[in-house]
C-alpha cells in the first residue's frame, strides 16, 4: 500500500474516532444537561408559583386597605401573572411518583384563584366585612400551596438524584474513554508521524547517499530498492537511467579518446614518413617528365602513381572518404607494387558502382593490401592473386579482400580480430615486414569506432589456401549526419 492511500485510510479513521469520543462525552451531558433543566424548570416554576400567591396576597391586601386605583392596577397585574404561571403549570408533564402531588397543588391553585375571585367581588358589595371569610380562606389555601411546592421540591430532588449518580458515573466513564480514546489517538499520530517521515527520509537518503557515490565516480552502484506502489520508485528508477546514460556517455567519451589517439598515431607515422612533402611531389614531379621525355613512359607512370599514393596519404586523416577514392587508392598502390612483383602477382576486381559512395576511414584499403603483399604472397615465384570486390545491398555493403597466399594461423587470424588484445609495438612491425606501421588492427578499431558498431569484421583464411578479409559497411554509412564528430573534422 502506499503512502497516498495509507493517509487517506488512516487520517479518516483518526478522525472518525476522535469525533466519536467526542460525540458520546457531548450527547452524555448534553442528557444531563436536558433531565437537569426540565427538573430546575418544575422546581423554579413551583417557587414562582409560591411566591406569586404571597404577592397576590399582599397586593390584595394593599388594596382593600386604601381601594385606590394604583392598588388596584398592581393587583391585577399579579394576577395575571400568577394565572400566566398557573397556565403554565397545567402544560408541565408530571412524573409518576409526583402525579397525585402535583394534581393536588393544580387543584389548590385554582381554589386560590377562585377565592381571590371572591374576595374581589365581595369588596364591591355593600357589606362591608363581606371579603373577610373569603380573604382568611384564600390566606390558608397560599399556606397550603406553600407547603405543597416544598413538597414537589423535595420529591423532584428525591426523584433524580439517583438518576443523577448514574449519569454522573456513565460521564466519568465516558470521561476515562474520552482520556483513553485521546491518548489512543495520541500514540497513534505520532507513531503514524514517524512513520511517514521514514517513508519519506529514509528513500531520501538512500538517493542521497547514491548521488553522493555517483558524484564520486561510483556508478556500479545499484539505486535503491523501492516497492512497486511506492511514490519513490519513479525517483530511484530515474536514477538507474541517469546510470545507464552515464555508462553510455562515458563509454563513447572512451571510444572517442580512443578514436582520436589512433587518428593521431595515424598522423605521427604519416609525418615520420614526411620528409618535405612538397620537395617530394615536385622531385617526382621531374622525374616523371624527364623519364616521358627519355622515352621511359612506364617509368613515367609509376612515378605520377607513386606521387598520387603519397598525396594520399598525407591527406587529412579525421575526415572520412567516399570508398570510391579508397578503391583508386589502392589501384595505385597495386601499380607500384606491381611494378616490384611484376607478373608474379595480378590483381583482380569486382566493382558495384552503387557501393562506392558509402563513407570510409582514411587509409582503410591500403594496410590491408600492404599486410597481404608481406605477408601473403612475397615468398611466392608466381600464381599470386589478389582480388577486391565490392558488393551492394540496401543494408549494407561488403568489401571483400583475398588473396590465394599461405594464409594464416587460427591463433594469427584470432590476434587480428580481437583488435582490443595489446599490440605489438610498432618498431617490430616494422622489423617484421617492411611495413609503415599502420596495421591491420588499427583499421579495425578505426572502423568500429567510425560506425560504433562492432563484429563489421570477419577474416576467412586456411594455411596454403589464402585468406579473406570481410568487412561490413552498414547503409548509413552514406548519410553525413551518422558520421562520429571526431572523424567529421
Amino acid at each position: 500500500m502506499n503512502m497516498r492511500r495509507m493517509l487517506f485510510i488512516v487520517i479518516p479513521l483518526l478522525f472518525i474516532l476522535n469525533n466519536a469520543a467526542s460525540f458520546f462525552i457531548f450527547q452524555s451531558g448534553r442528557t444531563v444537561q436536558q433531565s437537569y433543566n426540565l427538573m430546575l424548570d418544575r422546581v423554579l416554576l413551583y417557587k414562582q408559583i409560591d411566591e406569586k400567591t404571597g404577592e397576590n396576597l399582599r397586593a390584595m391586601s394593599v388594596y382593600i386597605m386604601d381601594r385606590s386605583k394604583q392598588s388596584l392596577a398592581s393587583y391585577q397585574n399579579q394576577n395575571n401573572e400568577l394565572k400566566r404561571l398557573q397556565s403554565s403549570f397545567a402544560g408541565q408533564r408530571a412524573l409518576a411518583s409526583t402525579e397525585l402531588t402535583v394534581r393536588s397543588f393544580g387543584h389548590l391553585l385554582d381554589t386560590f384563584v377562585i377565592q381571590e375571585q371572591a374576595v374581589m367581588d365581595a369588596l364591591s358589595s355593600r357589606t362591608p366585612l363581606a371579603y373577610a371569610a373569603s380573604y382568611a380562606e384564600a390566606e390558608k389555601t397560599a399556606s397550603f400551596i406553600q407547603e405543597e411546592a416544598y413538597q414537589l421540591i423535595d420529591q423532584e430532588l428525591s426523584y433524580y438524584q439517583p438518576f443523577y449518580r448514574k449519569i454522573l458515573t456513565q460521564t466519568e466513564v465516558m470521561n476515562v474513554w474520552g482520556i483513553a480514546v485521546f491518548i489512543t489517538n495520541t500514540l497513534i499520530s505520532v507513531l503514524f508521524a514517524y512513520w511517514i517521515s521514514l517513508r519519506i527520509t529514509r528513500p531520501i537518503k538512500e538517493l542521497v547517499n547514491t548521488a553522493e557515490q555517483i558524484s564520486a565516480g561510483n556508478l556500479q552502484v545499484a539505486p535503491p530498492r523501492m516497492g512497486p506502489h511506492d511514490e519513490f520508485r519513479i525517483l530511484s528508477e530515474a536514477f538507474g537511467q541517469m546510470q545507464e546514460n552515464l555508462k553510455q556517455l562515458i563509454l563513447k567519451e572512451k571510444e572517442g579518446l580512443e578514436k582520436d589517439r589512433l587518428v593521431k598515431e595515424l598522423e605521427l607515422e604519416v609525418l615520420q614518413n614526411q620528409i618535405n612533402p612538397h620537395f617530394l611531389f615536385n622531385s617526382l614531379n621531374v622525374l616523371s617528365k624527364l623519364a616521358l621525355i627519355e622515352g621511359a613512359e612506364r617509368t613515367s607512370d609509376l612515378t605520377v602513381s607513386m606521387s598520387n599514393l603519397l598525396r594520399y596519404n598525407l591527406r587529412q586523416l579525421d575526415r572520412p572518404v567516399p570508398l570510391r577514392d579508397e578503391v583508386e587508392h589502392a589501384k595505385e598502390y597495386f601499380v607500384i607494387q606491381q611494378a616490384r612483383f611484376r607478373e608474379r602477382i595480378r590483381f583482380e576486381t569486382q566493382i558495384d558502382d552503387a557501393g562506392l559512395d558509402v563513407l570510409v576511414p582514411v587509409l582503410t584499403l591500403q594496410p590491408i593490401l600492404e599486410n597481404i603483399f608481406v605477408h601473403a604472397i612475397e615468398g611466392m615465384e608466381e600464381g599470386a592473386v589478389i582480388r577486391l570486390a565490392v558488393q551492394y545491398s540496401p543494408d549494407e555493403t561488403r568489401i571483400a579482400i583475398s588473396d590465394n597466399g599461405i594464409g594464416m594461423s587460427e591463433e594469427v587470424r584470432e590476434s587480428l580480430l580481437h583488435y582490443d588484445a595489446e599490440r605489438p609495438h610498432p618498431r617490430e612491425d616494422k622489423e617484421k615486414g617492411h611495413s609503415t606501421g599502420l596495421g591491420t588492427r588499427n583499421v579495425f578499431r578505426r572502423l568500429e569506432l567510425f560506425y560504433n558498431r562492432k563484429h563489421m569484421i570477419d577474416i576467412q583464411s586456411e594455411q596454403g589456401k589464402g585468406t579473406t578479409v570481410l568487412i561490413r559497411i552498414p547503409a548509413s554509412g552514406k548519410e553525413e549526419e551518422h558520421v562520429s564528430p571526431t572523424d567529421r573534422g
